[in-house]
């Protein structure tokens, strides 16, 4: 068809390159690749989602954005490697996909090589109370697991494969806590956190969806579906009753968080079957039908804007959503200001920490936890239970309030360690009445207002005894 065009009319080579950009930006406006350089669909949230019906799934979605900051924890038997979770299974050129080591060459042997790390993986330093307290010292308030990655192996105890945690291939499964899935979220429920399972539909493992019939060509399944009906329908059917051991046998469970949208199913049954056993569930079917979707994922990247329906960035702590053995961990001082800017734009923060081959984590991601849970014992109030207010995030500023304040939040530049003397930020609705102070502070504060726009001075002695704090919170009352 181009070509008979061509024939027609001679295309002019300026045509031609508006052409190809014009291609170029509906490609990228359609797929994007994360700092991982994984590639995830567009985030357009005004457009993808619908909010549920179900008046328990309400409450519980109501009560999770109360809760704004939790831990991810992606862990399998890879970080025997110190490798991305995965996807060196997977044969696709991508930087993500690319393997190393000595069976890289071929990836028959190389698959069977890091299905092997199932025999020699032994974390008896398992110990999920640790992560717990550091976690909830922290201010994190409600917990994804990785129960299976794509690559198949399952940290759980289930009865429809023999690549899992507790096989007894498996070293770790004569450990009496070798269900690890089990113990982690018995460990976070007794902090009171919401608990939730992350589950990979996609099986790498499963013969039923790379059939080694058909070599895998990509990460979707390696035949055709509709040629071979039954193989896919035993796939879908591995993959409801693997859910449904999630559902029955891990106790109270408040998410569901899917991922690997590629692998088309029909989610219906699959999302009834569980809501039967946990009724309020909340179901997060990445990039899925929006009807699944109860709440937007953004991963490794925060949206410039407030949004107006419920969010939650999943972020690496590191550099890696797996264990690698030198992690650069960000610095507090980030984190910190990335949950206030998140928190004033309506979002959660999911924040991801990979264990180690021994069953723990590097010490510098306590280290990290105990910080941030420093600020947070001062500044809480501004976070938890808030809900943002116009303008939402303006030049340094965050707003947020709750039934009984307003809340400034001044997040400085990196190199920012003192508070100037004198701030002005837009603030409405005040009067000579109300009254203006810095969390962590008690000396009053003296303050002006013009129209919609306070003044605060800032003494030099509050100046000093808040120094070098990552944000600093002034509230309305």
């Amino acid at each position: 068809m181009y070509t008979s065009v061509q024939e027609k009319r001679k295309i002019p080579m300026r045509e031609k390159h508006l052409l190809w950009k014009a291609l170029l930006v509906i490609y990228l406006c359609s797929y994007s690749v994360n700092s991982n350089g994984q590639g995830t669909q567009a985030y357009d949230p005004e457009k993808t989602y619908t909010a549920p019906t179900d008046n328990q799934v309400k409450a519980k979605l109501s009560q999770w954005q109360d809760l704004k900051f939790g831990l991810f924890m992606h862990w399998g038997t890879y970080s025997q490697w110190g490798i991305v979770e995965s996807w060196s299974l997977c044969p696709e050129d991508y930087p993500f996909t690319k393997r190393t080591g000595p069976y890289a060459d071929n990836w028959f042997v190389y698959k069977q090589a890091y299905e092997n790390l199932q025999t020699t993986f032994n974390p008896t330093h398992f110990h999920p109370e640790k992560w717990a307290d550091a976690a909830k010292a922290a201010g994190m308030r409600y917990v994804i697991f990785t129960t299976k990655h794509h690559d198949g192996f399952c940290m759980f105890d289930s009865k429809y494969t023999d690549y899992k945690i507790t096989s007894t291939k498996t070293p770790f499964s004569s450990n009496p806590r070798s269900n690890i899935s089990l113990e982690i979220f018995n460990a976070f429920r007794k902090k009171d956190f919401m608990t939730g399972a992350y589950f990979s539909k996609p099986d790498w493992h499963s013969e039923d969806y790379w059939w080694s019939y058909f070599p895998p060509k990509d990460r979707h399944q390696s035949y055709d579906k509709k040629l071979y009906p039954e193989r896919w329908q035993r796939f879908c059917d591995f993959t409801y009753h693997q859910i449904e051991e999630l559902m029955t046998g891990y106790g109270k469970l408040d998410l569901l968080w899917l991922d690997g949208s590629w692998a088309g199913m029909d989610m219906a049954p699959i999302v009834g079957m569980a809501r039967q056993h946990q009724p309020g569930l909340l179901v997060v079917d990445r990039h899925g039908a929006p009807e699944y979707v109860n709440y937007l994922t953004p991963e490794q990247k925060i949206p410039d804007h407030y949004i107006p329906v419920p969010w939650e960035t999943c972020m690496t702590m590191g550099r890696s959503w797996s264990y690698v053995e030198k992690e650069n961990y960000k610095p507090a001082r980030q984190l910190i200001q990335m949950l206030t800017d998140i928190v004033a734009k309506n979002g959660n923060l999911l924040l991801n920490i990979g264990p180690g081959p021994e069953g723990d984590w590097h010490e510098a991601a306590y280290q990290r936890l105990a910080d941030i849970g420093k600020w947070m014992q001062t500044n809480a109030e501004s976070i938890y239970g808030t809900k943002p207010f116009a303008p939402y995030r303006q030049d340094k500023f965050a707003f947020t309030k709750n039934e009984k304040a307003r809340y400034v939040s001044y997040l400085p530049a990196e190199k920012e360690m003192i508070l100037p003397a004198t701030l002005s930020f837009p603030l409405t609705d005040i009067n000579h009445k109300s009254h203006i102070a810095l969390l962590g502070a008690t000396q009053p504060l003296k303050w002006e207002f013009t129209g919609d726009v306070v003044t605060v001075s800032i003494p030099e002695t509050v100046q000093q005894q808040l120094a070098g704090e990552a944000v600093w919170v002034f509230k309305i009352n």
